[in-house]
């Protein structure tokens, strides 16, 4: 899963990001409205959390850029207004969800995964052969044995099975389970996928092809 967090309190975003890395969500930070739709429109996302109130493009004409675009990022939006006028007036924009300031970081997470399960193209439950991969309980099981995997892992063996037998290269990977903070130079991908081969066993499920990344053929 990853997320983009677009909020114009830098301290609150930061402690936001990093919750949000820590739960094994891959998180990208903008500071105002038009870095946020910047990377929104660059960048795919499973969810946006987006303050409400944001300097340069407020949140409200980003919210609505992003429905009436090409994005089919879900839409978190954060208000410090408790009125539910405010609140009424973010569903009308097109926003999936709506969370008022201040807010328990834990129902944060929560409504974030679920915003990310109804993401079209990413069912709950995914399956490869014998492997099943629940993405509701993040929990991965191959021929009925369970399989404890860290969250970097998962993340990758989710991205190869959704991808559906479609090679999806190491810059891809690093994009969509680890963060822009990532240096893309470094062999994090290789490892992981050498650390997660080891886990699910054989015969062996990932298939790299040379020069161009990884499959679940």
């Amino acid at each position: 899963m990853k997320v983009l967090l677009v909020e114009d309190e830098v301290l609150l975003a930061d402690h936001i990001a990093d919750g949000l890395r820590d739960q094994g969500i891959a998180v990208d930070v903008a500071y105002d409205g038009a870095d946020g739709l910047e990377k929104a429109l660059l960048n795919r996302y499973d969810v946006v959390v987006l303050d409400r109130d944001l300097p340069k493009i407020h949140g409200d004409a980003v919210c609505a850029t992003l429905i009436a675009g090409p994005s089919d990022a879900r839409v978190l939006m954060l208000t410090a207004s408790a009125d539910v006028e405010d609140r009424v007036e973010g569903l009308n924009l097109g926003a999936d969800d709506y969370l008022g300031k201040p807010f328990a970081f834990v129902e944060l997470v929560a409504r974030v995964r679920v915003l990310a399960r109804r993401t079209p193209s990413t069912p709950p439950l995914l399956t490869k052969g014998d492997l099943i991969l629940d993405r509701a309980r993040r929990r991965v099981s191959r021929t009925g044995r369970p399989i404890s995997l860290t969250r970097k892992e998962f993340g990758v063996l989710e991205e190869l099975v959704v991808a559906n037998g479609a090679v999806v290269s190491a810059e891809a990977l690093l994009d969509r389970v680890w963060d822009e903070n990532t240096d893309p130079f470094s062999n994090t991908v290789s490892v992981t996928v050498a650390r997660l081969r080891r886990k699910l066993g054989l015969p062996t499920l990932i298939e790299t092809v040379v020069g161009s990344g990884y499959r679940l053929p």
